[in-house]
């Protein structure tokens, strides 16, 4: 259809206005989204890619660690495996692991620090209320799944130090819970101490098979025959997602 050439010119300057109004939106929209400020410790979950299917069966599992009597503790201190809590960005990893393990957190405005939330015990299966603080911060503590001095004793005195260190501040490794049953348990193995929640018990072992297979850790008699007890129950749990 023939078209003027002023009719042309008014089109193409409409067209082009369109354009510009919608690039200038964009700009906007993206300055806008660049202004807000996100927390470095996000309280929405993260889902793992991995579910536990992809996991090997924790029984399986259980046959790659060598089973050896414990080293001395010879040298053991809890510096062995770094300066207390290690930092990612501006939070350390308790924080972290409050904001992965409990529900309905609030956080500081430093958008790193959990003030306050709910934790359903893995180890006793009671209901926390948390809330930091002097009196009450104790109330919920991290737990190293395998005791560091544990750790030590079979097989993480020949890691070198940046390792300990990551074996300390490894996701794998944590778990918030009821500071009464972390300090029960104190650097007991299977053998000597599990959680009084039964219904916890194969996913514990499981985690502490897998921290084993990723740190070149060793099993004792002893703890051997608990785990493979504990798992006859359960054959078919699996192995944690990383």
């Amino acid at each position: 259809m023939y078209m003027s050439a002023k009719t042309y010119r008014r089109r193409r300057g409409i067209a082009i206005a369109i354009i510009g109004v919608v690039i200038t939106t964009g700009i906007l929209i993206q300055a806008n989204l660049a202004d807000k400020t996100t927390p470095v410790i996000d309280d929405h979950k993260n889902a793992s890619k991995i579910t536990n299917l992809d996991q090997p069966l924790a029984l399986d599992s259980l046959s790659k660690l060598p089973v050896k009597e414990r080293a001395l503790k010879t040298g053991y201190a809890r510096s062995q495996f770094g300066n207390g809590w290690a930092k990612w960005q501006k939070c350390d990893t308790r924080q972290r692991i409050l904001a992965r393990d409990l529900v309905d957190i609030k956080l500081a405005d430093d958008g790193c620090t959990v003030l306050s939330g709910t934790l359903n015990d893995p180890y006793t299966g009671k209901v926390i209320e948390f809330t930091r603080g002097v009196g009450t911060s104790s109330a919920v503590q991290i737990d190293h799944v395998v005791a560091l001095s544990d750790a030590w004793q079979k097989g993480a005195q020949e890691l070198d130090a940046s390792t300990r260190e990551t074996l300390a501040n490894d996701d794998l490794e944590l778990l918030a819970v009821e500071g009464r049953a972390n300090a029960q348990k104190s650097d007991g193995d299977a053998a000597a101490w599990l959680p009084s929640n039964i219904a916890f018990r194969c996913q514990y072992i499981a985690r502490q098979i897998a921290v084993k297979i990723k740190y070149f850790l060793w099993v004792t008699q002893a703890e051997y025959d608990t785990m493979v007890r504990i798992l006859s129950s359960c054959p078919k749990e699996r192995l944690p997602a990383p």
